[in-house]
Formats: structure tokens, sequence, C-alpha cells
């Protein structure tokens, strides 16, 4: 009895994920899938294939993002597991009979995740992009393959619709889930996540996760990435790195003022030396990014002007979502019925 819940903005790769799956349910009572359309601007009905359209049933959301897509479909379910996938995975052939048996668990068992494998080329070394997705095969409780008990989303009261990206959403939800008394366990099943393509400044238009970064530190407090099993982030350096290039604008602003007088030497000597720091501490994080990389002309190009523009950018985005979530707290949870601690 479980109902798989697939949010969508019907990108390409949803017709191989529905294809995959059709080929799998043979005859299978108690499934149920459901899509969520959530593209803002609508379109044309989804196209689901004829071996799914038994056990299919799809839901208008409202874009608004995928925690409220996913809301809206487990609300929805009519079975107590429900899985979610992500649009852009592939399921592996037998993924429906894993599940299956991925979910036969004790009652105490809140949630399953199943595998996420990430293709990487062969023939060069992977962009920073394709680092940056792989990184999703040793993600803890993500989404684009997770399966929870239909009751422990309802004590925790599912996604938190304050993050609004497909960033963290998910990290955040398995918290609650285990505050609540739940234990959360690592199943068999394998989805394939492709890489999806990008153009060349993904990496500044990921920066936006930052604010949700500052919304669960001001949730859950300094340990929140400890608690959450986030990696641990670059924040401080990128602060330290805007604050180099601000002290070097302002210095040298004012040895242009006083630039007649012996009171502009002490603004070019801290000039020059938080623009030294700048430097070195950017071209650091250039290195980091360019050296695992392929080497190509366009990547190279790409690393050394993101490697710039991010750490300013990214304190931006701080600054904004910790201002923004100054009042928020975290939601309620009900406590597993059979807990006695």
């Amino acid at each position: 009895m479980i109902s798989v819940v697939v949010p969508t903005l019907g990108r390409d790769s949803l017709s191989d994920l529905l294809s995959t799956l059709a080929g799998q349910v043979h005859d299978r009572p108690g499934l149920e899938i459901l899509l969520v359309d959530d593209r803002p601007a609508g379109g044309a009905e989804l196209a689901v294939p004829g071996a799914l359209a038994p056990y299919t049933k799809v839901l208008r959301g409202r874009g608004a993002g995928p925690a409220a897509a996913r809301n809206l479909g487990w609300q929805a379910a009519r079975h107590p597991w429900v899985a979610f996938l992500d649009d852009d995975v592939l399921p592996a052939p037998d993924w429906l009979d894993r599940l299956r048996a991925d979910l036969a668990v004790p009652d105490r068992v809140g949630g399953v995740q199943g595998v996420v494998r990430v293709p990487l080329p062969t023939d060069r070394p992977p962009t920073d992009w394709e680092r940056v997705t792989a990184g999703l095969a040793d993600g803890e409780w993500i989404t684009a393959d997770m399966a929870y008990r239909r009751a422990a989303l309802a004590a925790v009261g599912g996604f938190d619709e304050r993050f609004p990206r497909a960033y963290r959403e998910d990290a955040e939800l398995a918290h609650r889930v285990r505050l609540a008394g739940w234990r959360l366990l690592r199943g068999t099943r394998t989805v394939v996540h492709p890489v999806r393509p990008e153009n060349r400044w993904i990496s500044l238009r990921a920066q936006r996760g930052n604010a949700d970064d500052a919304l669960l530190r001001r949730l859950y407090g300094p340990t929140w990435r400890t608690d959450l099993g986030v990696p641990a982030g670059r924040r401080h350096q990128h602060a330290a790195l805007t604050g180099a290039a601000v002290l070097t604008a302002v210095t040298l602003a004012g040895a242009a003022a006083a630039r007649r007088s012996r009171a502009g030497r002490p603004f070019a000597a801290t000039a020059a030396l938080a623009g030294a720091a700048w430097l070195a501490g950017t071209a650091r994080f250039g290195y980091a990014r360019i050296a695992p990389g392929p080497g190509t002309r366009s990547e190279v190009t790409t690393m050394l002007v993101t490697s710039a523009v991010i750490p300013p950018l990214a304190v931006a985005h701080w600054v904004r979502g910790w201002w923004r979530n100054r009042n928020e707290t975290p939601r309620p949870v009900r406590r597993y019925p059979g807990d006695l601690r």
C-alpha cells in the first residue's frame, strides 16, 4: 500500500521516469502515483503512459515550490507509505519491488531513503556543476528518492513551505521527523540522477540557498549543520573575502580623497594589505574549484569570474535571509506514539 508522489515542472525527464515505472507496475493493487503539476503558468496536460493510467492521478499545484507541491501530494495520498521521487531521476528496473522490500520495517521507522547514483563523465574530469550534483549521492534523506510513513509526515506537519527552493527542505523535514522520535533508515532501491544541463552561471543562482541556511540558523541555532547532517559550508570564508573587498574599496576611496596630503598614506597601505588578502583568498577559492575540473578555457574562465562574485553574493543572500526570518520559530511536532523518553 504505497503512494508515489512526483512533483514536476513538466521537464522532459518526466517522461523517462514514467516510462520506467510503467514497465514495473504489472497489476499492482495498493499502488497509486500522484503527479503534482507545479508549473506556474500551467500548460498542456501531462502525458501519462497507458500502463500507468489506472494508478495515476494528476494534481494541480500552485507553483509555490517543491515543499508545497510535495505537501499537496502526500495529503492527497491514500496509503500509509508515501514515496517521493524527483521528476529528473530514473528509477532502476526493479525499483518498485525493492521499494516494497525497503518498507518492510518496524513500526518505529518513519522513513527509508533510496540509493542515488549520479553518472559522471568517464573521458574527462567533471565540471564544477557536475561535482556539485554528484554530492547528491552522499546526501542524507534527500527527496530525490525518499519514502515516509504518512503518519510521520502528519506528526510533523509535512514539509516546511518557508523553504521555497529544492534546497534544505528535505533535510529540515528529516530533522523534525527524528525529533518526533521516528527512526530513518537507508534502503537498497536505486535511482539514477543525471546531471541536469545548466548554463555556466548556475553557481551564482545557487547562492540564493544561503537565505535558506540563514533560516535554518534562526530555527535551530549554531549547531544546525551538525543536527541536520549538512556538510560544512564556506560562509565564514565568504564573509572574510567580502570584508576584505569592502575594506579595499573604502580605503582606496579614502586614499584618493587624501592623495594630496600625507594623510592618504595610511589609507593606501591599508588598501594594499586588504587588496592582497582579497586577491589571495579569491585565488585560493578559484583554484579549489578549477583544479579538479576539466581545465577547458570556458570552465576556467567561468570559475575565475564566479569565484570573485560568489562571496559577496552569498553574504548578501545570507543577510537577506537572516533579516527576513528574524522572528521565525521551528514548527511543532507530535512525538512518536510509542516513545517513552
